[in-house]
């Protein structure tokens, strides 16, 4: 007798039903761009790619991206980037973050660090925060003298007086959040962040903000969160969605550069948290870049328009100033 699964949830993005959970275990992603290898050689950028697995009991790994280099032992940035997709879909391996890591790692010459972290609701918040602090931190051992078990390219390529960290949305919400665990624990070797982009960030709170109307379960980033997270301490207030408070004033990087989309939901957020970094007590350097006739994430899904190679561009900026 084949037993029947029931559907027992599924989650809407701003793009339709982005997850279905059965009563058998069964999950479907219907949004998830296709995954590819990576390449060891990219004829068009000039890029390498490769795949590391840094934790085995977590199941964390990272995609790695190496520019060409004028020398062999040339040391550039390194950035580590956090994938998107409302913590519970997509993949630092998917194609449209593969060709967004390629092209940045190109134009930035910078070296990529693209984590795969874990997912909701199989490993519910805070598991993929976690997951990518030790990602942060792994990178940071290898700026030991003697560092053992270390990966070529971060040794002998990586200034690690100049390591970034970045993402979209949930991403952006990660970067955030990374950055704020940065300013109450060390990393090792003494290893800072230098800059943080935050790209269309994924943040809530109880209170609507700017033109926002809808509250509670009317709103998709209210039912996300307690999808993602159903046991967090204070729902969607909980720090880690709503950033606003004295938490900010410990974010440890020197810069941080936040950008928005005007036809994007989540603008308001973005100017929101923007602006409550200015009125708080953090002395780095501020910046934001706003594209008035873009929606959510356009950089990924039309990475081919003027207004995508405009952003890459700021991006880019950012990484070399």
């Amino acid at each position: 007798m084949v037993a029947h699964k029931t559907l027992i949830a599924e989650v809407p993005n701003q793009f339709g039903i982005a997850i279905r959970v059965f009563s058998d275990g069964t999950i479907e992603r219907p949004f998830n761009s296709p995954i590819v290898p990576p390449t060891p050689h990219d004829p068009q950028t000039q890029v390498s790619s490769k795949d590391v697995v840094i934790s085995h009991d977590r199941l964390v790994s990272l995609r790695l991206y190496l520019p060409k280099l004028d020398h062999h032992n040339e040391k550039v940035p390194i950035f580590l980037y956090f994938h998107g997709g409302a913590f519970y879909f997509e993949s630092a391996f998917s194609r449209v973050y593969h060709t967004f890591c390629q092209t940045f790692a190109s134009q930035a010459k910078a070296i990529i660090v693209s984590v795969e972290y874990r997912l909701a609701p199989e490993h519910p918040l805070p598991a993929c925060y976690d997951d990518c602090w030790e990602a942060l931190k792994w990178v940071a051992s290898h700026a030991a003298e003697n560092a053992t078990h270390t990966e070529p390219w971060l040794v002998q390529n990586g200034d690690f007086s100049r390591v970034f960290i970045g993402g979209n949305s949930a991403g952006a919400n990660i970067a955030h959040n990374v950055a704020v665990r940065a300013g109450s624990e060390e990393l090792p070797n003494g290893v800072e962040i230098h800059g943080a982009i935050i790209i269309h960030p994924f943040f809530h709170s109880s209170d609507l903000v700017g033109a926002e109307t809808l509250k509670g379960e009317e709103n998709i980033s209210y039912l996300i969160w307690n999808f993602v997270y159903p046991s967090a301490p204070g729902g969607v207030d909980n720090p880690l969605f709503n950033p606003v408070g004295p938490a900010l004033d410990a974010i440890a990087c020197s810069k941080i550069l936040v950008c928005v989309a005007g036809k994007d939901r989540l603008r308001e957020r973005g100017i929101w948290y923007h602006e409550a970094l200015e009125k708080s007590g953090w002395e780095g350097k501020l910046e934001l870049f706003e594209e008035s006739d873009e929606g959510h994430d356009y950089e990924l899904l039309n990475p081919r328009t003027e207004n995508a190679r405009k952003l890459i561009q700021r991006l880019v900026a950012f990484v070399q100033e």
